[in-house]
This record gives structure tokens, C-alpha cells and sequence, in this order.
């Protein structure tokens, strides 16, 4: 009699344990979940998160150092891509563009150098020098802007749009439709975009597939 209520008790803490630990998952899923921006990155209409990140010239760069931006052309993009470095000349041409029309590029590196060693900073600095970047050339260092950004791609494009003091974002996906010859392009999605900005006028394609490399983290 004594064992059967001593395996009795034995059962009954193993379920209280059970419970208990499946609470705890579930309490840790719904956290998880509640915050998107860390798990998916940003979506159309969010408001963007500041940046204070190390540029080639060795100063910090965020977005309150352009107190007369309209917004941004945030791409992240990197040394060695092929697509990236396809996109390059466009990415110069969309900063001489734009930035006199209140839009000017930031471009960021999520790449880890660990992961891939043609993508360190001194190799950053030597990239911007080579190409003659007239715009920042960011080191997301700590992979944290990325992420809350939700970029999956070099080159990864996020338009924003300076709405009552807050980055907006306007438009996410590529900057073209033909990222791997600019002669080819018929669709200039990131630009269409930003002059319906210009306009007064809502973004028509708001969303695009990012096509390069995988960000090396």
C-alpha cells in the first residue's frame, strides 16, 4: 500500500513538471511571437529603428546626422557579391540622383569577415576608395541592424520616408528588376518608388524579391 501512494506521488510531480515546463514554452513562444521585428525584420509602414555605425572614413554616421533627408535608400550590400558588386554603379548613380532630392544612399555591410575575409573593414575602406563611393559605407559590426531590419540579401534595399520625425518604411525588396545586368533593366522599382514620394503620392509597388547572396553571418 505504502509503494502504490509513493508511485502515486511520483507520477502526480512528474505531471505538475510537465505542466509546468510546457507553460514555460509556451510563455517563450508567445514572446517570441509578439515582437515581429526581431524575428521577420520590418514590414511596409513601420518606422525604423536609428543606426550609429562605423563608415569607411572612420566616423560614426546615423540618420540625425542629415537633419534635411526626406529619407533614405538603406542597401545593404557587401564586397564580394556578385550581384552586389553588379549593382554598384547603380548604386552610385541612384545617390547622385537622389540625395539632391533629399534621398541619399546609406549603404551598410552585414557581412561577417569570419564567415567571409574579403568583407573586412580595411577591405571596405579599399572597396569605397576603388569605386569612388560618394555616400557612407557602413560596418554593421554587431549584426544587430540586419537583423532588425530583416535583410536576407546582398544587395537588400529599405526606402524610408521621413513621416512627423519618424523613418518610415516605404518600400523593401530590390532596385531593379534586372539586378544582374543594368542594361537590361525595364523596371526601376526603388526609383518609381521614391518619386511617388516626391509626388505626394502613395508607393505602387511597395514590395519586391531581393535577389543576391545570402548575408554570411
Amino acid at each position: 500500500m505504502k509503494l502504490k501512494k509513493l508511485l502515486t506521488l511520483e507520477v502526480a510531480a512528474v505531471l505538475v513538471s510537465f505542466i509546468a515546463f510546457s507553460a514555460f514554452i509556451n510563455s517563450s513562444h508567445n514572446e517570441e511571437v509578439s515582437n515581429p521585428v526581431s524575428v521577420d525584420g520590418y514590414s511596409i509602414g513601420d518606422e525604423a529603428a536609428g543606426i550609429n555605425l562605423l563608415n569607411v572614413d572612420d566616423t560614426m554616421v546615423s540618420y540625425e546626422d542629415y537633419p534635411d533627408a526626406l529619407g533614405f535608400i538603406v542597401i545593404f550590400t557587401c564586397n564580394t557579391c556578385p550581384y552586389a558588386v553588379a549593382s554598384e554603379d547603380r548604386i552610385i548613380a541612384l545617390d547622385a540622383e537622389f540625395k539632391p532630392k533629399g534621398f541619399p544612399v546609406i549603404a551598410i555591410n552585414p557581412n561577417d569577415p569570419a564567415v567571409q575575409p574579403a568583407d573586412t573593414f580595411a577591405k571596405m575602406k579599399q572597396k569605397a576608395a576603388d569605386k569612388g563611393f560618394t555616400f557612407p559605407y557602413l560596418y554593421d559590426e554587431s549584426k544587430s541592424v540586419y537583423a532588425q531590419y530583416g535583410a536576407k540579401k546582398t544587395p537588400h534595399v529599405y526606402l524610408l520616408h521621413k513621416e512627423n520625425n519618424k523613418n518610415i518604411v516605404k518600400y523593401i525588396g530590390a532596385i531593379d528588376d534586372n539586378v544582374r545586368n543594368a542594361s537590361g533593366v525595364k523596371e526601376r522599382f526603388l526609383s518609381n518608388a521614391i518619386y511617388e514620394l516626391l509626388d505626394g503620392k502613395e508607393v505602387t509597388v511597395k514590395e519586391t524579391k531581393a535577389i543576391g547572396c545570402s548575408i554570411k553571418v
